[in-house]
């Protein structure tokens, strides 16, 4: 399905009842909502998922601005089109950006937060320069010439081990990026401000779930983050890397279908 926002076209699917609560799938990079299809069928009984495509990528069209604010402003306006008033949000990776956002823009719309594979910082200096380099390469060579090389630390060492056939698919999704999406979405990566302060001020029940071979976001990030949070749970999926709801889909499923089912219990009570 897509929607029709005020400067964009977000694609977007939906699984469950209209009258289950809602769970929000918001993918990183360079993902689409294809990376939440092992949750969009398995937790689809108790809620009403709906995985997107955030502006610039997979089927979603591309068109300025980008930044995390814009992305976050853009679900807020895509809860509106179809009618959900608050929704528990599950963000990986740069996703975990735009649920910051998400808080500090939006919280009255938010009735919890499972974030997924994330930090809370600002770029550093090496990250920084490493998005200026995928920028400046896209623009010489193309998306499709540079997919393998943007996915290739998103496995973790005991996925590639026993499930090579995942890294077709994280290249797929990243074959999917526009270029326009690409660029945008980096250079919004690189202005994020830190949002470690953010933290503190979350009061919706929040859990964090990392994979133990995740080396883009390790576990410490994780861990810290959840020091931060009031109340909040974390929980680590063994042999898991940076997509850990894909590489260990029973895993996390079971975490979060548990741990949704009491957040939002919690949150009719707010």
């Amino acid at each position: 399905m897509k929607c029709r926002l005020a400067t964009v076209d977000l694609a977007y699917d939906v699984s469950g009842a209209s009258q289950n609560p809602t769970l929000l799938l918001v993918h990183g990079f360079p993902h689409d909502r294809t990376l939440w299809a092992p949750q969009m069928h398995a937790l689809s009984a108790a809620y009403q998922c709906v995985a997107v495509d955030l502006r610039g990528f997979g089927e979603s069209s591309s068109a300025p601005p980008y930044s995390m604010d814009q992305y976050a402003d853009d679900l807020a306006a895509l809860l509106d089109a179809i009618g959900v008033r608050r929704a528990v949000i599950a963000a990986i990776s740069m996703g975990g950006y735009i649920a910051f956002a998400m808080w500090r823009r939006h919280a009255d719309r938010v009735n919890g937060f499972v974030f997924v594979d994330t930090r809370a910082g600002a770029d550093s200096d090496t990250a920084r320069a490493r998005r200026h380099e995928w920028i400046t390469r896209v623009q010489a060579e193309g998306v499709p010439a540079m997919a393998e090389g943007l996915v290739a630390d998103q496995l973790g060492a005991t996925t590639r081990a026993r499930h090579p056939e995942l890294e077709a698919i994280v290249v797929a999704m990243a074959r999917r990026l526009s270029e326009d999406g690409l660029i945008g979405s980096l250079t919004a990566a690189m202005a994020r401000p830190d949002s470690s302060d953010t933290l503190a001020t979350i009061t919706v029940p929040t859990m964090f779930v990392v994979g133990d071979e995740d080396t883009i976001a390790p576990r410490g990030e994780s861990e810290r983050m959840q020091t931060l949070v009031s109340g909040s749970r974390l929980e680590v999926i063994r042999g898991a890397g940076h997509v850990s709801n894909l590489e260990r889909p029973a895993a996390f499923n079971a975490l979060v279908s548990e741990w949704a089912a009491t957040a939002c219990d919690t949150a009719h009570t707010l």
